[in-house]
């Protein structure tokens, strides 16, 4: 973001406002994306897109159909 912003004070200031338009509209978009992050972050592990999307559901074993394996007690990381 911070090289947007310098971008186009540069292309101001060198007479080519066509770069320095896309500049700005880079920072803005950047701008935008930072604070819809920091929002995601501030909302906290529980984050849910909206009302019309339901939560998560456990696992219930699911995994297994796929070869993946439960944790059986061993270390974590461990290889078979």
């Amino acid at each position: 973001m911070l090289w947007a912003i310098a971008g186009a004070v540069v292309f101001v200031s060198a007479g080519r406002p066509e770069w320095a338009a896309a500049c700005a509209v880079l920072a803005m978009v950047a701008a935008t994306d930072l604070a819809m992050v920091i929002r995601h972050i501030r909302q906290g592990p529980h984050y849910q897109p909206g009302k019309d999307i339901p939560p998560y559901e456990p696992d219930r074993g699911r995994n297994e159909a796929f070869g993946i394996r439960k944790n059986t007690g061993g270390r974590h990381g461990t290889r078979p």
